[in-house]
């Protein structure tokens, strides 16, 4: 009697599984900054990007062949993030807010998509500069008023 459930393949579930935690992990040191510095995106929307973006990839290199394939994918995340990040960007007093915030969401979007193709040490390095510039840069950050 044929099942009519799809066959699971363990093995590749927990493979995706691994892949997706890494992502989550990679973007929490600038998830977590993000959150103490009681900005609009933080703990929650920083790790659903890394994750999701990293999803997109994988289910993209698993059904699609080819590298043009796989860029086409890549190229609609890309896409996709720059127009995530534009919602996050406000003009108030004739300044834009939220650019720096656009620029980490785009970064932890290519975090994810990094880790896709098991390419840690860029992921790694990724969250790493990512943490350091949201971390000390405001020291340094001057506004004319």
């Amino acid at each position: 009697m044929d099942s009519l459930l799809p066959e699971v393949d363990v093995g590749l579930i927990l493979l995706h599984l691994r892949q997706i935690g890494i992502a989550f992990i990679l973007s929490l040191p600038v998830a977590i900054n993000r959150e103490y510095r009681d900005q609009a995106a933080g703990l929650r929307t920083f790790p659903l990007v890394a994750i999701a973006c990293c999803a997109f990839m994988l289910v993209g290199m698993d059904v699609y062949e080819g590298s043009d394939a796989e860029a086409r994918v890549m190229y609609g995340i890309i896409t996709g993030m720059g127009f995530i990040g534009g919602g996050s960007i406000v003009k108030r007093s004739g300044q834009a807010d939220g650019t720096a915030t656009a620029a980490g969401l785009w970064l932890t979007g290519a975090l994810g998509i990094s880790v896709a193709y098991n390419r840690y040490e860029v992921a790694i390095v990724l969250s790493l500069i990512g943490f350091l510039i949201f971390q000390f840069s405001e020291q340094f950050k001057t506004t004319a008023r």
